[in-house]
């Protein structure tokens, strides 16, 4: 493998916080709202009605922004979507934003489906871990989850992945009367595969809702832990870092790990260090809010580099201090129930 470019390139900038005391050193990224499969939490089978090419941030766009944030703070780039490899020429950006200077930890967030040919490329570019979003292991399941015949080219992926030593996280969406039956498969395979498998609460986007929150969702963290415990034995826990949001626990005789990310019932808030920039330009502090700022508008207004991070600082200043509250401030009209392609996964 060649030398990272991703190592240091300038002294590293202090941190911005937001006015409840969390630093905003990650950034989810999304390069695009289109999306190759139709999973049914995330869209209807007809898809979604994707914004006009013209209405997406540029390459160039999106690493001017980036390059300021990282003037804030912002070390850490995660490539979301849509599926990031749905848009063209995907990889020279990421070695274009491999060299902005602070940038120094680079990765992406993906189905599987067109990135095994890419994988030689992300192990040069220096990306180090890879979410890999897998519901089941079931070929059928697959099939009527995702509405698309696709689970031997991820598992392509998935096994070209490990080859080039780079770090996988299986993200499966815990959905009840859906893919229970495959919450032990999936974790095993942390058995003889150093691989992180991570088992996500559903969340109430593509129009759905558990109306009474939290405590409603049939399969919440706790009975995650409690299903998967009944079959692997007690977990032990692993300590992570601050801004973490799955809770990872090593299993006897394992060489990876699983893990469970409480994202309904939002238990992670209080360490939260990231921030969304959506593929059309919006700027979100928290999955939950309606989008705190028109990065587009200021970009293609004639905002200079100083207007923007201004923009970019007051922004964070007002930040929710949790999901419950950033949910709470949106319009009756604008529920978080978007799909996960147009907020970026």
């Amino acid at each position: 493998m060649l030398p990272s470019p991703l190592s240091p390139a300038t002294p590293a900038v202090a941190p911005l916080y937001d006015q409840h005391g969390r630093p905003l050193e990650y950034l989810r990224l999304a390069v695009t709202d289109r999306c190759n499969l139709r999973c049914f939490y995330c869209m209807p089978e007809e898809g979604i009605k994707y914004m006009p090419k013209q209405e997406l941030l540029t390459y160039e766009e999106m690493l001017r922004l980036t390059g300021l944030l990282a003037r804030l703070g912002v070390r850490k780039v995660r490539l979301t979507g849509g599926e990031p490899f749905v848009r063209r020429d995907l990889v020279p950006f990421m070695e274009r934003l491999a060299q902005l200077p602070g940038i120094d930890d680079i990765s992406l967030t993906t189905n599987g489906v067109l990135t095994a040919p890419h994988v030689p490329a992300l192990a040069r570019l220096g990306v180090r871990a890879v979410n890999l979003s897998l519901d089941t292991l079931n070929r059928e399941r697959f099939f009527q989850i995702t509405r698309r015949d696709e689970l031997p080219r991820v598992m392509e992926t998935f096994h070209a992945l490990l080859e080039a030593g780079i770090q996988v996280k299986i993200n499966a969406v815990v959905m009840d009367g859906q893919n229970i039956d495959d919450l032990i498969p999936l974790a095993d395979l942390s058995r003889n595969l150093p691989v992180d498998v991570r088992f996500i609460e559903e969340m109430p986007f593509n129009g759905g809702s558990h109306a009474a929150g939290p405590a409603s969702l049939p399969w919440n963290h706790i009975r995650i832990r409690q299903h998967l415990e009944a079959h692997f034995g007690a977990f032990t826990p692993v300590a992570t870092a601050a801004g973490a949001t799955a809770s990872e626990y090593t299993l006897a005789g394992h060489k990876g790990t699983v893990g469970i990310i409480a994202a309904y019932s939002r238990t992670f808030c209080g360490t939260c260090n990231r921030l969304r920039l959506t593929a059309e330009g919006g700027i979100k502090t928290c999955l939950y809010d309606q989008g705190v700022l028109d990065t587009r508008a200021l970009l293609r207004g004639g905002a200079s580099d100083a207007d923007i991070t201004a923009a970019l600082a007051h922004a964070f200043r007002y930040r929710a201090a949790n999901g419950f509250e950033a949910e709470r401030q949106r319009p009756l009209h604008q529920l978080s129930f978007e799909s996960m392609a147009t907020i970026g996964g």
